[in-house]
């Protein structure tokens, strides 16, 4: 390991000692870092994953799960049924016309993501090149529900932007707003997903865990392989 990369692990073990035990199957119910997973998100409303993103575990124990998506990493995301990105639609029509499921190669830097169990929201670090950090980003969303090849969830369309410099500003209100009126988002299920989000706005204020944790000073292990994508990632959870 070079000495200019810092791979422990904040509040956990250092990552440069796998425990030896057999990949994807979590020892006593946890992954070994090093290990890898799949995590995924559900279309709303429907049992189909539309998005799958093979990670490498960081940490996994009873407090958090923390994860690497490293750059390159295949990912599938949902796109127009005439190949159109999702973003580049506009919004009034963007979550009505038909979609298909296509396989891209992760194009920016590498994110690290970390979830408190059943928390409805996951913790995203991002850096720029030369790891110059960029921000937090909290991606509200059903808690994990973990599963032997990894953890699934469905996104709830309203995020959080998290600075350097503790200044923050709600993401995709626009985003949130549409997918209500076009039965994505229940006016129940909208309430339910507005309160999470003062939730997370209230441990942001206080600057608590991760933001606290130094997870912007972690460095994944050069050793690690970017995952692959198997062909059977959309797979039951079980």
């Amino acid at each position: 390991m070079t000495a200019d990369v810092d791979t422990s692990i904040p509040g956990g073990r250092n990552n440069g000692h796998f425990p030896q035990h057999r990949q994807g199957e979590p020892e006593q119910g946890f992954w070994a870092p090093g290990d890898q997973v799949l995590w995924r998100y559900r279309g709303n409303g429907t049992d189909q994953v539309h998005i799958c993103r093979p990670v490498t575990v960081v940490r996994d124990d009873a407090e958090l799960l923390a994860v690497w998506m490293a750059p390159g990493t295949p990912c599938v995301r949902p796109v127009l049924a005439d190949g159109t990105p999702v973003h580049r639609e506009p919004l009034a029509s963007r979550y009505v016309k038909p979609r298909v499921r296509s396989v891209e190669e992760w194009w920016g830097t590498g994110v690290l993501k970390l979830a408190r169990p059943g928390e409805p929201w996951s913790v995203w670090l991002f850096w720029d090149q030369g790891w110059r950090f960029r921000s937090w980003y909290v991606n509200l969303e059903e808690p994990l529900s973990r599963w032997s090849g990894g953890v699934d969830s469905e996104d709830h369309f309203l995020d959080i932007s998290v600075h350097p410099d503790r200044s923050w500003y709600w993401r995709d209100e626009d985003e949130f707003a549409q997918a209500q009126t076009d039965g994505l988002m229940p006016a129940a299920l909208a309430a339910r997903v507005r309160q999470a989000g003062q939730r997370a706005v209230e441990v942001i204020q206080s600057w608590g865990p991760p933001f606290r944790d130094h997870w912007q000073d972690w460095r994944p292990d050069p050793s690690w392989p970017v995952p692959a994508l198997p062909a059977d990632w959309d797979r039951p959870a079980g």
